[in-house]
């Protein structure tokens, strides 16, 4: 007889734990083996020697650390752990961020009913899963096609910034001019209004405003 597939789930919000749970007890062929609410207890149940999950569905957005943490902790302990990441993102930069960790799969949140069966038993069975819009996104990426803005964690999006974007965003949100900046970093005009143009791009913002809240709520300014 054919063991069953054992699932941890992770995510903060427990409504949801329930939602995934009732989905995934329709299927005869896997059982639910515990869930957390944090990143920390994910990290604390995988470190008890009798615990054990063939795959762990995992939220990226949870408190005390979050998913990326996890996914990083695992990479760090090498701990071959099969992980389907179910997040409210869609951005493709995140998809290829907890690929690069090491995740085997990616379902957005709204196609989880539709998939979280499906990618369990790929991801189990050593594959690669996604939900269609993932995957739409991924193919073209690969194919050099512009993907579509879609949802990223702030955090995530700060963090990409170089450390030039960073200088040039404290001084955009002290209300210096692009010559006043230009003078202050020694470089040219047209320099300046492109780290402006990159920064309006990268934090999805429309103008200074955007900027600068920005800048206040990584304490630049």
């Amino acid at each position: 007889m054919k063991d069953k597939i054992h699932v941890h789930v992770a995510d903060d919000h427990k409504i949801l734990i329930e939602g995934i749970i009732a989905v995934i007890n329709t299927d005869k062929d896997i059982e639910i083996r515990d869930y957390s609410l944090t990143g920390q207890e994910v990290i604390d149940w995988f470190s008890k020697k009798e615990n054990h999950a063939d795959v762990l569905i995992l939220d990226i957005t949870m408190p005390v650390l979050d998913g990326f943490d996890v996914l990083k902790y695992f990479n760090e302990n090498k701990i071959d752990q099969k992980v389907i990441v179910l997040s409210s993102y869609d951005d493709v930069k995140i998809v290829q961020e907890v690929l690069n960790l090491g995740a085997r799969g990616y379902i957005s949140k709204n196609n989880a009913g539709v998939h979280i069966v499906k990618a369990i038993k790929a991801v189990a069975n050593d594959e690669q899963y996604f939900s269609n819009d993932i995957q739409e996104e991924l193919l073209k990426s690969f194919s050099g096609q512009n993907n579509r803005k879609g949802d990223m964690p702030e955090d995530f999006l700060f963090e990409s910034l170089t450390e030039r974007e960073i200088s040039v965003l404290k001084l955009v949100t002290k209300e210096l001019s692009t010559s006043e900046i230009a003078d202050k970093m020694h470089i040219s005009h047209h320099t300046v209004e492109s780290y402006r143009k990159k920064l309006l791009k990268k934090l999805n913002v429309k103008n200074s405003v955007g900027l600068a809240m920005y800048a206040v709520k990584y304490k630049l300014v």
